[in-house]
């Protein structure tokens, strides 16, 4: 199971990169960023914001060897057209290390206040498989012509080409439609869980693959939760697991929770350090993390 490193995008430049080049020099496989324009909280509404694209493309060309992506795009925020053509280019500054991490859109504020379309969720579902459509085939061909109900391209090139695969993570926790269109579209699959959790919704994703015929084995699974280290994390895991998945307790109990993450066929875990709002106790949390917990679990 690899481990990789979410990162607060709303940090200064100059800490979200000194954070970055130490994870990548410490031995992280990942570094991610969320796609948000404004905090999801009450108004007035005013604190920093980065924009994830721009960090990660000065990400890929400052940070070498791990992958970087979005946890998650908003599809909502930009053309899937644009999105493909810009996810590109982060790829080709990164030398093939950029995973375009896509979801459907959720955040009310930010969309109210940027002047955003949101739709209605099952307006958004459509939106989503459509744009998921138009840049996988931007991706996989040579020229694509597309005519939905929502995108519509005309004989368009994704030139240059990436430098990778260019993977499309797609982030889902939905049981109804999401399965059909990450088994359909998604090289790789994102959710926030606990254990038992994840090992519910990837056996639906195990399912939706099987039904047409694609190897489960070839879907790529990542997942996150809030951590709490140390005595007395386990309680508070519990406390906070009411409003977002969370696992906490001492080193010992954190290796047999990730020994069930690994059970239940995860391949990625990803340790968000957003709830620290300090870089030097993000750059403690993280390498407490991967000193103590991830790097003796077996």
């Amino acid at each position: 199971m690899r481990f990789s490193l979410w990162l607060p995008a709303a940090l200064p430049w100059d800490d979200l990169h000194r954070l970055a080049a130490d994870a990548e020099r410490a031995g992280w496989s990942g570094l991610w960023l969320a796609d948000h324009f404004m905090p999801n909280t009450p108004e007035p509404n005013a604190e920093p914001m980065g924009e994830s694209l721009a960090q990660l493309a000065a990400l890929a060309a400052t940070v070498p060897r791990v992958r970087i992506g979005p946890l998650v795009a908003a599809n909502t925020f930009r053309h899937p057209a644009v999105m493909a053509k810009t996810a590109t280019q982060i790829d080709l500054i990164s030398g093939g290390r950029f995973v375009l991490g896509l979801g459907a859109g959720w955040q009310v504020n930010e969309h109210a206040a940027y002047g955003l379309e949101l739709g209605t969720t099952k307006e958004r579902l459509a939106w989503f498989r459509e744009a998921c459509e138009v840049i996988t085939s931007l991706r996989d061909n040579e020229r694509t012509t597309f005519d939905g109900t929502h995108y519509r391209l005309r004989d368009a090139a994704l030139s240059p080409a990436p430098a990778g695969r260019l993977p499309l993570l797609i982030g889902a926790s939905g049981e109804k439609v999401m399965p059909r269109i990450v088994a359909q579209y998604a090289d790789e699959w994102n959710c926030w869980s606990t254990p038992d959790v994840f090992a519910h919704k990837s056996a639906i994703m195990s399912a939706a693959c099987e039904d047409r015929e694609r190897d489960p084995a070839s879907l790529h699974r990542s997942t996150q939760a809030l951590v709490f280290l140390g005595d007395g994390g386990a309680e508070k895991a519990a406390e906070v697991r009411a409003t977002r998945p969370a696992i906490g307790g001492t080193p010992d109990q954190l290796r047999e929770t990730l020994a069930q993450y690994a059970d239940a066929g995860v391949d990625e875990f990803i340790l968000p350090t957003f709830g620290h709002r300090d870089p030097g106790e993000i750059a403690e949390f993280a390498d407490r993390f991967l000193t103590e917990v991830a790097g003796t679990a077996s």
